[in-house]
């Protein structure tokens, strides 16, 4: 193996970086639509909250994670080697 982990021109190594990534965002989708799917049950038969209270928990639970989870790991540049990241 190669010690220079610095070359961006290796294909491989980016090939990986972008595989990575969207792994990262596959993961952090998949914790959202659980911690959203939970809490919205949980809420909706589980506390005297109801249906309707259970889907408003649901939807702060979701836009809260999505700003936190989601939308700063899109906004990232790809390349890992930026200055910056």
């Amino acid at each position: 193996m190669d010690a220079d982990f610095n070359d961006t021109n290796k294909p491989d190594l980016l090939a990986h970086e972008q595989t990575y990534h969207g792994f990262s965002i596959l993961l952090r989708w998949c914790m959202l639509g659980l911690a959203t799917a939970i809490s919205t049950l949980v809420a909706a038969f589980a506390t005297p909250a109801g249906v309707l209270g259970g889907l408003a928990v649901g939807i702060v639970v979701f836009a809260v994670g999505y700003a936190i989870l989601v939308r700063r790991e899109q906004k990232q540049p790809l390349n890992l080697w930026i200055e910056g990241r």
